[in-house]
């Protein structure tokens, strides 16, 4: 058994903003299943310390001058011992982790988060008060990033795994800001936290980590690449023995339309035929005709241009020439937010967009679109393939990242042998989507090969349990790794 302390700046149920909370959400339990003593640290904001239930004070400590409690829960629906940083100053506000309420990034972020770094590595070492000592600290993106570099100034420390959700988010701070957050000066340089004059938190976990890894195989060989890399290319690539890929997981009972109270008609690969009866609800909810028929494509994102939003409004006028309909929950840049309300406007019988989100529609969609459109210009892993697939819902997505590694592109050969799960496309662009989307339809209208794609899709097994035995093996070469192991 490890002892595991997994640091995170958000979890589901808690509080969640994007992937990061479902991973931070899924996979301790997982573990914990698996027999490991794992503990979940992360700030304890207004938010999770309502979501909590009962919380117990088991800590009191000062950081930088701040007053710091540790709030003792277990994460709702798990056995799983959570610990929350509370730091009324920094983390007990409106808006979300990273945003106030006007969208806008909290100034103090630095701060807040160097201390809930401290915070993670006084914890780790047993220097809190809670006579509890980590064997793995797991660290999740530049939030985290400061603690396996703080580690290297214990004389002896758990070893430090450094988990990258999504390279293009750094952390990034000046020199007058690393200075005042009184960190060791020989950590400004190159090759430590310093990046082209600025602090770099996310560079904490890729220089000092024992190991390195992100949520795909695919995107680990990507982030090496000057087209990904966000210009930390050459380090990742410095670093490449360090470094490894392992797909995320899912909720497999929060996500299963076989128990899904979120949907109008539960179904299952023996009742794929009911599946229609989600469809026609879906129609209804965004006003559409209700129409069995009919192609209907889902979306379910961010507005942003990572997620190719910028590619769906370019094609949507041509789509909407062909026979099928689509729908889309989401909200993002107000550019891109305008654009589909105003299509939608032109549209109204072929296009619905709700802009927001809603965790219950979000299980509507992948219950009743026929397909799941995913043209993403990066991905890190993707889970909204993982659920399409284990809905019945072939998606549409650009082979990069996790949706290289779990979906299967329809071809001859791949219908042929039963391994296709849906439809792959390279190309970044609006025609590539357009030539994706007519591939779909001729495979929606050969019923018999569109069900084919459909039970293959639901066989998949994504799993957080196959998952987490692979992070434990992570876990024994980081601490073979670790050149200063506790107990030594």
């Amino acid at each position: 058994m490890s002892r595991v302390l997994f640091a995170s700046s958000e979890a589901h149920p808690l509080i969640k903003t994007g992937g990061l909370a479902d991973v931070a959400g899924s996979l301790p339990r997982a573990l914990h299943a698996l027999e490991q003593d794992v503990r979940l640290i992360l700030p304890a904001y207004a938010e999770c310390k309502t979501r909590a239930g009962k919380l117990k004070p088991v800590a009191s400590l000062e950081v930088n001058g701040q007053r710091v409690s540790l709030l003792e829960s277990r994460l709702p629906g798990t056995r799983v011992k959570t610990w929350l940083v509370d730091c009324p100053l920094f983390f007990d506000r409106p808006g979300n982790p990273y945003l106030d309420p006007d969208g806008e990034v909290w100034p103090d972020n630095a701060q807040r988060f160097a201390l809930f770094c401290q915070v993670i590595s006084r914890v780790s070492l047993d220097q809190a008060g809670l006579y509890w000592q980590a064997d793995i600290v797991h660290c999740n993106d530049w939030q985290t990033g400061l603690v396996p570099a703080l580690l290297t100034l214990a004389a002896q420390r758990p070893a430090t795994v450094f988990t990258i959700h999504n390279l293009a988010y750094q952390g990034l701070f000046s020199y007058e800001t690393f200075k005042s957050l009184g960190l060791p000066p020989h950590f400004w340089h190159h090759e430590a936290l310093e990046f082209h004059h600025q602090l770099s938190f996310i560079k904490g976990g890729l220089v000092f980590a024992d190991r390195i890894n992100t949520v795909s195989p695919t995107y680990a060989r990507e982030i090496q690449t000057p087209e990904f890399g966000n210009g930390l290319d050459g380090l990742l690539r410095h670093r490449k023995q360090a470094l490894s890929g392992i797909l995320n997981g899912i909720d497999t009972d929060e996500w299963n339309p076989g128990s899904d109270s979120h949907l109008p008609q539960k179904y299952n690969r023996r009742s794929l035929g009911k599946k229609v009866i989600n469809k026609l609800a879906l129609e209804k909810t965004f006003n559409l005709p209700e129409d069995a028929e009919r192609l209907l494509i889902g979306f379910i994102g961010r507005l942003v241009e990572q997620k190719g939003v910028d590619i769906i409004i370019q094609a949507l006028p041509e789509l909407v020439k062909l026979p099928l309909k689509f729908v889309l929950l989401g909200s993002g840049q107000r550019e891109y937010e305008s654009a589909l309300n105003k299509l939608a406007r032109q549209h109204r019988e072929k296009i619905g967009i709700r802009i927001g989100y809603s965790e219950q529609l979000a299980h509507q969609i992948e219950a009743g679109v026929d397909t799941f459109l995913m043209p993403s210009r990066f991905e890190p892993c993707g889970l909204n393939q993982l659920y399409s697939l284990r809905y019945g819902t072939p998606p549409i997505v650009r082979g990069v990242g996790g949706l290289a590694d779990s979906v299967v592109d329809a071809n001859e050969e791949t219908l042929e042998d039963g391994s296709a799960t849906g439809v792959v496309f390279h190309a970044d662009s609006a025609e590539a989507l357009l030539d994706a989307v007519q591939r779909t339809l001729s495979l929606y209208n050969d019923k018999k090969s569109w069900k084919k794609l459909q039970l293959a899709g639901m066989r998949q097994d994504f799993s957080w349990r196959q998952s987490a035995q692979r992070y434990l093996e992570l876990y024994q070469s980081a601490r073979k790794a670790n050149p200063c192991p506790i107990g030594l």
